[in-house]
């Protein structure tokens, strides 16, 4: 027979029983209940969140947007500032390269003053004077060196001006570059959406670069380079009108001294014309004073010659008379005619050789002085020459290069042009 058998375990009791189903209700409705609150409080925060980053997305696109605007306006300033500093670099250059020039075209106008002191060195005796010819000469020479000097200051100030340019011009290039890099790098960022390739997770993106500026820093940096580049744009633009001042001044002192020169020159050529021109009447008169008396010296040499063959004469019939015989020896009107004729003779010769005496002394006196004035001429004559060969060679400061010919060879002296009769005999004595 079959016997029952009875398993040990626990026994619950039928009220734990009721107990522990209305529990399993209780406590699903109360799940439920939390995971419906959880279900709406989720649906509200997705909602909350997916407009907060919406707006948080347009609102940094705005400011990428505006930070787009803000860069490129600076980039566009700083194009203009660049293209205005460029032009002013530009102009500057050539304001340095015409002081250059006129630099240069100073070294002829020295080199025209100097020859034309070296010229008249070559005057002699008596013409070797600091007359106003060579007075403004050396003042010429003052006035080139004095011009060269200014131009020369402000050439050196011109560069290191150009040198300032360019330093301003190489940092805004910079600032202008890395605003450039800028605008690319931020207008890719702001073409990015949700559907880009090419976005993904980055390893601490919100962390702090090294060398980070504040926007005020940013701000302040961008306006000093094109604040300083104005500054410097302005006084180089005050430097080229000081340069184009100078340059204008500098001209018209030197034109002005040439004219002065100039001026001079022709005054003394026309001073030594009229001496060399009075000088030559004195010589012609001398000549014929030299002729007129050669000719008298000749008339008392023939008188005297003539006196002396009527000494002779008388002293030849007084010595014959000497012989007469005795009482016919007597001292009668003949014999007192012809001692008085003996002692007029002599007397009238020793008066016409002391009258050719002077007359020789005369002559050799007018020879001496017509050498002098032949000397002085052919001084005057050197310097007239030499002075209208620097007259020529000035015609270099106002003839150009290449259309300049000498009119007056230095060294053959002789002259490429018709000359007046005074200078070419100017030209025959040299």
């Amino acid at each position: 027979m079959a016997t029952l058998s009875v398993k040990p375990s626990q026994r619950f009791r039928l009220p734990d029983w009721h107990t522990n189903s209305h529990l399993l209700s209780t406590n699903a409705e109360r799940q439920r209940d939390a995971s419906h609150q959880i279900r709406q409080e989720a649906r509200v925060l997705r909602n909350e969140t997916s407009n907060q980053t919406i707006w948080d997305e347009h609102d940094n696109r705005t400011r990428l947007a505006e930070r787009v605007a803000t860069v490129n306006r600076w980039k566009e300033m700083l194009d203009k500032c660049l293209t205005d500093l460029d032009a002013e670099i530009d102009a500057l250059t050539q304001m340095k390269e015409s002081a250059e020039q006129n630099l240069q075209a100073k070294n002829l106008a020295l080199d025209v003053a100097i020859e034309c002191l070296t010229l008249r060195d070559s005057r002699r005796d008596i013409d070797v004077v600091k007359d106003a010819a060579e007075k403004e000469l050396h003042k010429e020479v003052e006035v080139i060196e004095a011009t060269k000097k200014a131009l020369q200051q402000k050439i050196s100030q011109a560069f290191e001006k150009l040198c300032l340019l360019q330093e301003v011009r190489q940092q805004l290039h910079t600032d202008h570059r890395d605003k450039m890099e800028t605008l690319d790098i931020d207008r890719g960022c702001l073409s990015l959406n949700l559907k880009s390739p090419n976005i993904s997770l980055k390893v601490n993106p919100t962390r702090v670069p090294s060398g980070s500026s504040t926007l005020q820093q940013w701000d302040d940096f961008s306006q000093l380079n094109k604040n300083r580049a104005d500054a410097e744009m302005r006084a180089a633009a005050e430097l080229r009108e000081a340069v184009a001042l100078t340059i204008a001044q500098t001209n018209n002192e030197l034109e002005a001294q040439r004219v002065a020169t100039e001026f001079a020159f022709r005054k003394r050529l026309r001073e030594m014309e009229k001496v060399y021109s009075e000088l030559r009447w004195q010589e012609k008169n001398t000549l014929e004073e030299i002729a007129e008396l050669q000719e008298d010296i000749r008339h008392l040499e023939e008188d005297l010659r003539r006196k002396l063959q009527n000494l002779k004469l008388c002293h030849t019939r007084l010595e014959s008379r000497t012989y007469r015989p005795n009482v016919e020896l007597c001292r009668d009107q003949a014999q007192y005619g012809l001692t008085d004729e003996v002692h007029q003779l002599e007397a009238t010769i020793t008066a016409l050789k002391q009258k050719l005496a002077q007359a020789h002394s005369a002559l050799t006196s007018q020879h001496r002085h017509l050498a002098r004035l032949q000397a002085d001429l052919d001084c005057k004559a050197n310097s007239m020459l030499l002075d209208t060969k620097c007259m020529d060679t000035r015609r270099k400061l106002t003839v150009p290069a290449e259309k300049f010919v000498p009119e007056v060879d230095t060294f053959t002296r002789t002259t490429n042009r018709t000359l007046s009769p005074l200078k070419s005999c100017q030209l025959e004595l040299v």
